[in-house]
């Protein structure tokens, strides 16, 4: 790396003698504000001498001022982590950290934390467990309970603060209208954010009276997020209070959304029940979406400023406007659609059941089950078996017809609720699954079905795997080769609308392409 251009102070940190103890290899990452030197053991952090607007580092004393706010304020949240604040002196014309001689500057030195187990690394690589998710949640939880409030910081929850803030994002993004965001986009989320506002002004007074407006951390993230033997969650911002001040709720709301823009709708789901579980906070579900769109909007709008960075290269760009782009999709993508019907459909011991019951603990949908509908609609416990032939006992077209009716009426007063519903069924005839198609246009509701596929072997040792363990369904294996002869191949229902998952894959990391799929569903389109 050249670093001639460097400040004779940062350049002393390329320097392996410049340090009080041994480091192999010195690697430096770089911001808008500051440097980092990654020595092995240990992290230097020295700020950079410039006004951004909303932050300023010019004079030695700020600088003096914010390395020790930013020492205070993280061993809140990773006490082993951050060390101390020390001196660079010059003495005789040669820098040291420490000691006698002229302050030229400040370092924040931390312990250096392992690059491969910060949560957005473990993430993309599909390391992260829902039980790792849940000690994030119950951390945060208990952090939020004791992090500081007061009247200076609750008033930046009230609903005039709030407004400001929204209305900033707006004025400061028309600029990129047709670039990195659509008219469309930038119409409907402006649309979705002050009818909200206008429609919750009692709620966001709530929020402020109840006190849940703290001193939060201002920037979880998962890059923020290092699991070691504890979970370090590190980097808050230190440089402008507003920017920590809010309710924690958009605190936990970013957190989501980030998981959520990497694909992990599964472990967001996760997060947010272990979080309202810990806090005992259940308003947070009616602000989540709007904290979720709006922290989403403020990505895009960082990464539309970078486009804006002078000597960036038509590559690096680019990069940043799609970014952007995708950011303010998925800000869109908060905006209520209204509620979805999802359908299950495949032969007996596809894990049709076992699939969207995870989904529905994750996600909190209604599942209506054919095996205990029918059981129901007969009278008998949902414990014993019928095991009669094929389409006989309480398996004949005509129970089973009256079976699906059902559930379609119980699915419809749900929607007309505006509630989410599964409905968990072979859904073998086209003609049953034309019913359910019917019923989300009768109520406005999207659509999308959701087919289990699974090698056959491994349906015969499910099936088997079942009947051992006990069930409320009946499948047996002898009776899939009469389902498959009277199954109607679904070619009528396309692509947007019908996902086709194998079932031999792990439930966790199906969950998460089916959730994704979804928060993606549109009313149904032949």
């Amino acid at each position: 790396m050249d670093i001639t251009g460097l400040s004779p102070v940062v350049q002393a940190f390329f320097n392996p003698g410049f340090y009080p103890h041994k480091c192999s290899a010195i690697d430096l990452l770089q911001t808008q504000m500051s440097y980092v030197f990654l020595t092995g053991d240990y992290a230097y952090k020295i700020k950079m001498p410039v006004n951004l607007g909303y932050l300023d580092y010019t004079t030695l004393e700020k600088r003096e001022y914010f390395c020790n706010k930013e020492l205070l304020l993280n061993r809140r949240l990773a006490p082993d982590v951050y060390l101390e604040v020390i001196p660079v002196v010059e003495r005789e014309g040669v820098y040291a950290l420490g000691g006698a001689g002229k302050i030229v500057e400040y370092v924040l030195k931390m312990k250096q934390l392992p690059g491969e187990r910060m949560m957005n690394v473990l993430l993309e690589d599909n390391k992260v467990s829902p039980d790792m998710v849940v000690k994030v949640a119950r951390k945060l939880a208990n952090f939020h309970a004791s992090a500081e409030t007061g009247r200076e910081i609750s008033k930046y929850g009230n609903i005039d603060s709030i407004r400001i803030n929204t209305e900033e994002n707006f004025s400061q993004t028309k600029k990129y209208i047709g670039i990195s965001i659509t008219p469309e986009q930038y119409k409907s989320i402006e649309k979705y954010t002050n009818d909200f506002l206008e429609r919750n002004e009692v709620l966001f007074g709530r929020r402020v009276d109840n006190g849940h407006i703290r001193d939060c951390h201002g920037d979880v993230h998962s890059a923020h997020i290092c699991f070691t033997d504890d979970i370090a969650i590190y980097d808050c911002i230190e440089f402008n209070d507003r920017f920590r001040y809010c309710d924690v709720a958009s605190e936990i709301a970013f957190l989501a959304m980030d998981m959520e823009y990497s694909g992990h709708y599964d472990l967001s789901a996760v997060l947010m029940r272990g979080y309202m579980e810990a806090s005992q906070d259940n308003e947070i579900n009616d602000l989540l979406n709007f904290y979720k769109c709006y922290r989403a909007y403020v990505r895009g709008k960082v990464w539309s400023f970078k486009m804006d960075v002078p000597h960036l290269s038509p590559v690096e760009r680019e990069e940043a406007r799609i970014t952007a782009g995708k950011y303010f999709t998925l800000a869109g993508s908060y905006i209520d659609k209204g509620p979805v019907l999802v359908i299950t459909a495949g032969l007996m011991g596809t894990g049709k059941s076992t699939l969207v019951n995870y989904i529905a603990s994750l996600m909190g949908i209604r599942v209506i089950s054919s095996d205990v509908t029918r059981k129901e609609l007969a009278g008998i416990l949902l414990t014993r078996h019928e095991f009669a032939e094929f389409d006989q006992g309480i398996y004949t077209p005509e129970f089973t017809r009256r079976t699906y009716q059902q559930m379609i009426d119980w699915a419809r007063e749900l929607l007309l609720q505006g509630q989410s519903v599964i409905l968990d069924a072979s859904f073998k005839e086209k003609e049953e699954r034309a019913r359910a198609i019917d019923l989300a246009r009768e109520t406005g509701a999207r659509f999308l079905l959701v087919e289990c596929v699974l090698d056959e072997e491994l349906v015969k040792q499910r099936l088997e795997q079942r009947i051992r363990e006990g069930s409320v369904s009946d499948g047996r294996w002898e009776l899939l080769a009469e389902q498959k002869k009277k199954f109607d191949k679904i070619t009528e229902i396309p692509g947007a609308s019908h996902l086709i998952v194998d079932t031999a894959i792990p439930v966790e990391q199906l969950a998460k392409k089916v959730i994704t799929a979804i928060k993606k569903a549109d009313i149904y389109a032949p």
